[in-house]
């Protein structure tokens, strides 16, 4: 073992540790995640959770390939087995450790980060996030503090070797919806230069629907657009799309094709909470009664959706660990977020864009209705979307806006950050992890309620981070 204190050559404490966020570890390349830290981390891994064999998946980013292979070899380092997927969606990793039973798996993909960015998605078996409150932070204290046990000698080094899983994921994801019950709807569909392009083309292959392809050329520098469907800007061409080609509706992937967004067939964007609602109908025709788990950033239209339909809804803080942890405990039979992401109890709880696309185009085809008109009945109300306010203290301007909202009657919960709701309106105002943002997210009945409220809580927002800065 080595000496906790040391710094090992080319390795900065501060720098390394910051990489590992509260779900994955993420950062630049080369600047902040080398190959080398890579390697550190595939050996520290395999120290923590002591796998006999690692599954080892990757997107399509430019350094996605070196950072992979010095992942192996660390893994190799500390004596276990690799099991190499190459690449392959998030959702398709967490299929395989799901299916074949591998003790951990890890992704290397940063998701919806521009080109420079990479990172790592770290899981356990039966598809477990491994998350700083679950293990990550041990990993991330091995590889910073420089405690591991020196590499395995070349006889003793784990093996490695090629899996495809992809044929397998499909027959997995098609098997979850009634694809028979699938009509010929023509849907354009966005994939960013991610991996997307690979999973798509596969799944779809003996449905009669007809696709529209935008950027599946699986290219890490993303020429057209950054794989990030929440900005406007990047679903812009998907919507034009749409309009110009009479689609049924359009879909946009995020680079490693876990989460995904929906485009109505007039081109309107449709959020994750309203596609939640819409799952949530099918699910609970299939699992009568089923709970069904929502974060809290999505409209009240979500649990009183899951009510109508005799499901029990679940509120749950936003995080993909918190999602999955409440599923675990209540049974549920799915779970979505506002944030496109969206998760299935026989998916191992694990998140899929591509299983939720397929229920969502089996509701509209049953509905013989348009995408927009499957929506209207549950979703009357209006929405701010996210807005984000970088503040010199957060938790001291969250305080002063819940202390002046109580005072005038509304009710107050701390689940995550702080819920302050009237019976027509209501907002979420809660910090970033990784920046010095309070993130709002406000919800009406009516547009003008839900301007008036927004406009009033932003502007208690700025007051109290002038407050702030002027004592500071």
């Amino acid at each position: 073992m080595g000496d906790p204190g040391e710094t090992r050559a080319g390795i900065d404490p501060a720098t390394t540790g910051a990489l590992f966020k509260a779900y994955d570890v993420r950062g630049l390349v080369p600047d902040e995640l080398t190959p080398d830290i890579a390697r550190l981390i595939g050996q520290a891994l395999v120290a923590h959770l002591r796998p006999d064999e690692v599954a080892v998946g990757r997107d399509m980013r430019v350094s996605s390939p070196a950072i992979a292979a010095a992942l192996i070899e660390g893994i190799r380092d500390g004596g276990a087995d690799v099991s190499d997927l190459g690449l392959v969606s998030t959702d398709a990793l967490y299929f395989a450790v799901g299916k074949y039973g591998y003790p951990a798996g890890v992704m290397v993909t940063a998701s919806h980060n521009p080109a420079a960015y990479n990172g790592l998605k770290i899981c356990r078996e039966e598809a477990r996030a491994l998350s700083l409150d679950t293990g990550l932070d041990s990993v991330r204290d091995l590889v910073v503090g420089g405690a591991l046990p020196e590499p395995m000698k070349d006889g003793h080094r784990g093996s490695v070797q090629e899996r495809d899983v992809l044929d397998a994921y499909t027959g997995h994801v098609l098997g979850l919806v009634d694809a028979a019950r699938i009509k010929p709807l023509k849907i354009a569909v966005d994939a960013g230069n991610g991996m997307a392009g690979r999973t798509v083309p596969h799944v779809f292959r003996d449905l009669p629907c007809e696709i529209v392809p935008l950027y599946f050329e699986l290219d890490g520098t993303f020429p057209n657009h950054p794989a990030n469907p929440l900005e406007p800007e990047n679903v812009a061409d998907l919507k034009a799309t749409v309009l110009r080609e009479g689609c049924d509706l359009g879909v946009a992937f995020d680079g490693d094709a876990d989460r995904m967004f929906l485009i109505d067939e007039r081109g309107a964007f449709v959020g994750g909470d309203m596609v939640t609602a819409m799952a949530a109908v099918k699910m609970l025709e299939r699992s009568p009664g089923s709970a069904i788990v929502y974060n809290l950033i999505c409209s009240r239209s979500v649990p009183e959706t899951i009510a109508r339909q005799g499901g029990r809804p679940i509120r749950s803080r936003v995080g993909h660990s918190y999602i999955k942890a409440t599923m675990r405990q209540e049974d549920a039979v799915f779970g979505g977020e506002h944030s496109g992401h969206f998760y299935f109890r026989d998916n191992w709880y694990a998140d899929s864009g591509l299983i939720a696309l397929l229920t969502v185009l089996q509701l509209v085809s049953e509905a013989k209705r348009p995408l927009s008109e499957v929506i209207r009945p549950l979703d009357p109300r209006v929405r701010s979307g996210e807005l984000n306010t970088e503040v010199p203290d957060p938790a001291a301007t969250m305080l002063q806006v819940e202390e002046a909202y109580a005072a005038r009657g509304a009710t107050i919960d701390h689940l995550d950050g702080v819920t302050v709701g009237f019976p027509d309106r209501w907002f979420n105002l809660r910090s970033s992890n990784t920046q010095p943002l309070l993130r709002l997210n406000v919800e009406a009945d009516d547009p003008e309620s839900l301007q008036r409220l927004t406009d009033e809580t932003l502007a208690m927002i700025r007051a109290a981070t002038v407050t702030s800065a002027a004592s500071g």
